[in-house]
């Protein structure tokens, strides 16, 4: 069985992979990394003519280059510089930089190693490559679209009915059904409610004319712990530097929990707290975060409805009505809305993520808020990263 391919352009991705990649451009070049493949999901078996159409699907996304009309819109986007955007001119996808396995159980392996600049930008290809390669052989394709417009229809109807009152973000790229269906997802969302703000994909926000919207994620904090200039507990602080001397308070919605929200909170001091437009949630529980992020900004005299609340762990449309209802008469709230977007069919879908994981030969890791969701391949690193952040905040505690 052979596809059509699944990528066509190297658009086709989360805005956060540019907005981090412009910052290291700029300030962190010398860098390199290492990110490995992880699916979640219990008992997935990915067969050999699976593997080989994966395989198939690099080849073809990595002699993709950057189109005229598609630097033409980076360039329209007020924040991305245009420094940057000639380096994209002359970037593209190295295939060696990519490691493929299949084990005999039929476990799936892939490992990106290459310069850190170069290597963040495969993760969310690789997995849209995988995500769709998969529900298109493991199973009947067109009933899994019956499935999931049936559930889209009925979203549709909850926000024109009122059932749904909140406003949201496409988020789905990573873990789509397919090229085909998040496209059909993000306008008719766009086009049939009015709620709908933008996309994460920037393809897709192109083609649809919406905003595309993202800040960074966890891998822009971990970087940090591979610089040995750097000590563990101050990574945030850095990392936060480094983004805001780079946007000047534009593209501010900062990310609290890649070494948990407590650690974080203690480098949002008052500047930091007054430059970023918001925060987002992506672990733990999101009332007690919510409240926890609304406390900080009351102890330094902002109004916290002058600030952003984004939520995007895990949500599924009644989980973001329950927090709208809670948290909108307190601060701005908004949501970034995954897999129930893109992937929301009758199976269950994939939990898969490509996370960095060493900087410069340095292991490095997320300690968020859910300490189910660690992945580090070095479990002394692991235990040394929790006793430096442990150690910070006992500090801290010590010194009120």
């Amino acid at each position: 069985m052979k596809l059509k391919p699944i990528i066509v352009s190297l658009l086709d991705t989360d805005l956060y992979k540019f907005n981090m990649n412009q910052v290291m451009f700029h300030k962190h070049s010398d860098l390199c990394g290492e990110y490995w493949f992880k699916c979640r999901n219990k008992g997935v078996v990915f067969t050999q003519e699976m593997f080989e159409e994966i395989n198939a699907q690099i080849d073809h996304f990595c002699r993709l280059r950057f189109k005229k009309e598609e630097l033409d819109y980076l360039r329209s986007i007020r924040f991305i510089k245009k420094d940057y955007v000639e380096f994209l001119r002359l970037w593209h996808p190295i295939r060696e930089y990519v490691r493929t396995e299949l084990s005999e159980l039929g476990e799936l392996s892939i490992v990106v190693d290459g310069p850190l600049f170069s290597a963040m930008q495969f993760e969310i290809y690789l997995l849209e490559i995988v995500n769709e390669v998969y529900f298109r052989m493991a199973y009947d394709y067109d009933e899994l679209v019956a499935s999931a417009r049936e559930r889209l229809d009925r979203k549709i109807e909850a926000f024109n009915n009122g059932t749904y009152t909140f406003n949201f973000a496409e988020f789905g790229c990573r873990r789509r059904l397919s090229r085909e269906w998040e496209e059909v997802v993000i306008r008719r969302l766009a086009t049939e409610t009015k709620n709908c703000v933008g996309t994460s994909n920037v393809y897709f926000a192109m083609r649809q004319n919406l905003t595309p919207i993202g800040t960074y994620a966890h891998e822009f904090v971990q970087m940090y712990q591979g610089i040995d200039s750097i000590p563990l507990a101050y990574t945030n602080q850095y990392a936060m530097r480094d983004w805001y001397d780079e946007y000047r308070g534009d593209n501010g919605t900062a990310l609290t929990d890649t070494i948990t929200t407590d650690l974080f909170l203690l480098d949002f001091d008052r500047s930091m707290a007054n430059n970023y437009t918001g925060v987002r949630h992506d672990s733990g529980d999101p009332y007690e975060w919510g409240e926890k992020i609304i406390a900080h900004y009351k102890k330094y005299g902002i109004d916290p409805k002058t600030k952003l609340l984004l939520f995007s762990d895990s949500l599924n449309f009644d989980k973001a009505q329950k927090l709208w209802d809670n948290f909108k008469n307190k601060a701005k709230v908004s949501f970034g809305i995954g897999t129930f977007c893109s992937n929301d069919t009758c199976v269950e879908p994939l939990n898969i993520v490509i996370k960095l994981q060493y900087v410069n030969g340095r292991p490095v890791a997320k300690l968020s808020d859910s300490p189910g969701k660690a992945m580090c391949r070095d479990e002394d690193y692991l235990t040394y990263l929790k006793r430096s952040v442990d150690f910070r905040l006992e500090r801290q505690r010590e010194g009120q």
